[in-house]
């Protein structure tokens, strides 16, 4: 099966990280590329390997180099992958750092099996899976920051765009958004394009940020998301 979602590992703890490895490699639409107990090692490999994941399974506190630091070099120059961070901590402080850094979600150590396997298919479908605490979380970090709000022309967005953000923002796919706006999903897919572009967002988790920044949509919209 060659649409296996591409996996890497990066965790200094390695009860844990083997813990992942086994509940991880039992789906039959994961596949674990690699794995790595610090950053310096995970960044190195990215450079040279021939076969980039899809999304990396990152550790905040690693030695050499910590999942923050990592996160940030991933997120600027392999914008492709995805990262979930993982960590002991559900500090509001930390959960806003790993998104303004490039996070695609946020996994707490103590999330169940299945939590951690709907996490890794819903950013490998939809780019990013932000539950409610982690969306207030955003909200309340970024939107108080009137600076880093633009100011936006009426007709910046198209009627069809403001739709098509906001149902990302509530999490549905491209397959979703199309059924429910009778497009497809190719056309969908291309209004995504537009969106990235015109945002300057380098990924879906940067258009829900732009989204909530200037109040294309509110608190209350996102935390009736999609599943």
């Amino acid at each position: 099966m060659n649409n296996k979602i591409k996996i890497i590992l990066a965790d200094d703890e390695e009860l844990f990280r083997k813990g992942i490895y086994f509940l991880l490699n039992r789906e039959p639409n994961i596949e674990i590329i690699y794995e790595t107990s610090n950053g310096s090692d995970l960044i190195e490999h990215l450079k040279t390997t021939s076969q980039l994941p899809d999304i990396i399974m990152m550790d905040l506190k690693m030695p050499h180099l910590n999942g923050v630091e990592a996160t940030k070099i991933i997120h600027k120059d392999f914008s492709s992958i995805r990262v979930i961070a993982l960590t002991s901590y559900n500090t509001r402080s930390f959960i806003a750092n790993m998104i303004n850094v490039g996070a695609a979600s946020y996994l707490v150590k103590s999330a169940s099996p299945t939590d951690m396997i709907k996490t890794v298919n819903e950013v490998a479908q939809k780019g990013f899976y932000y539950n409610e605490t982690v969306m207030e979380v955003i909200h309340q970090n970024i939107i108080s920051s009137v600076s880093s709000r633009t100011i936006l022309d009426e007709d910046f967005l198209t009627e069809r765009e403001r739709e098509v953000l906001e149902l990302i923002c509530k999490q549905y796919s491209s397959v979703e958004i199309g059924e429910m706006l009778s497009l497809s999903t190719r056309t969908v897919d291309g209004h995504r394009n537009n969106l990235l572009v015109k945002t300057n967002s380098k990924n879906m988790a940067g258009l829900v940020i732009f989204a909530i920044q200037n109040k294309i949509i509110n608190l209350e919209d996102s935390n009736n998301m999609g599943s």
